[in-house]
């Protein structure tokens, strides 16, 4: 593929050394799902466990479609003194990405782990069900049951309930979106915090980045199939609720503050940008970052670039102030 003039120079040179098919997005099809989540499930199995700082535990949380599962990564150190924390530990509350296709919790333990060691928090990340075999509102349902487990468990984890941020990077980041969109709409659990991380929000695919020809890693046929996958026939027509698109939500007040970003050279770009604008102009307080030169999930790939550690100490300091609050958002209800 052609790489884009405006990407960054440093990701530029890394890309010109890696085979450049690595970076085209994948023609998807049912049959090519099913290889993708059997080799994402080789990979895996290949990962080493977490480190000795982190603890990682299986727990089920009751779900609309049965059991939930939930993996959840505490802190191997005792909690501080009630006097200094009486409440607990904050919690971040993990949603994966994978398009609405792909993934498992497994894929983002590094990550997690990383937050858990830095922040001194407890993370629960939830293995909701995917597409195309459960369709909305199965996965929203999924990672709301999995909240709801979570804020009423808070005690148990060691966690603060006045301090849950609910959190997801691409797939994961549109779902943390809808997910605090249920929280708001049914009165609880409170959340204090989000943070949706290069977020998946709009099944129209009307934007001028949506239409971006030389998007790396997924692109505007991958896009529309997760889409398809999640809603149908109904994707990008007017019967679509916000639970599954949050950009069709028409109301964004009463929400919890905000950190949304996103990259240059990616077809969410505009979505979130406007996502952004929207929950601002609702009152919401949000901080967002644009990333020139960038594109979707480099940080994953390339985290130990420039532009990579500047994605993750945005996302980490974010996460610190709003840890350091102590105060849920007016998602409570």
């Amino acid at each position: 593929m052609t790489l884009h003039p405006n990407l960054d120079p440093e990701l530029r040179e890394a890309l010109e050394r890696a085979p450049l098919h690595m970076l085209e997005a994948a023609t998807l099809t049912p049959e090519a799902v099913a290889r993708h989540r059997a080799e994402l499930d080789a990979l895996l199995a290949l990962m080493p466990p977490p480190g000795p700082g982190v603890v990682v535990e299986e727990r089920r949380a009751p779900g609309p479609g049965g059991d939930v599962r939930l993996r959840v990564h505490l802190p191997a150190a005792p909690p501080p003194a009630p006097s200094s924390a009486p409440a607990g530990r904050p919690c971040l509350y993990w949603i994966h990405g994978g398009g609405m296709v792909f993934g498992r919790p497994e894929m983002d333990d590094g990550l997690l782990a990383g937050y858990v060691e830095r922040l001194g928090c407890v993370a629960v990340s939830v293995d909701y069900r995917l597409a195309p075999e459960h369709p909305h509102p199965a996965p929203v349902e999924d990672c709301y049951a999995g909240l709801v487990w979570t804020a009423a468990n808070a005690a148990v984890l060691g966690a603060d309930p006045s301090r849950l941020a609910v959190a997801g990077m691409s797939a994961g980041g549109g779902l943390a979106a809808a997910t605090t969109l249920l929280a708001r709409d049914r009165g609880g659990p409170p959340v204090a915090f989000q943070l949706l991380a290069g977020p998946m929000l709009d099944d129209r695919g009307v934007t001028p980045s949506s239409r971006l020809a030389d998007a790396p890693l997924w692109d505007g046929a991958a896009n529309a199939f997760g889409w398809r996958s999640l809603l149908g026939e109904r994707a990008g027509g007017a019967d679509v609720s916000p639970y599954a698109a949050p950009a069709r939500a028409t109301d964004l007040a009463g929400l919890p503050p905000a950190f949304v970003d996103v990259t240059e050279l990616e077809i969410f770009r505009d979505e979130a940008l406007d996502y952004a604008r929207r929950l601002a102009e609702a009152g919401v307080s949000t901080e967002f970052h644009l990333y020139p030169g960038g594109f979707h999930g480099f940080e994953v790939l390339l985290p130990d670039t420039e532009l990579g550690r500047a994605v993750s100490a945005a996302r980490l300091a974010a996460l610190r102030r709003a840890f350091r609050t102590g105060a849920a958002g007016p998602s409570a209800g």
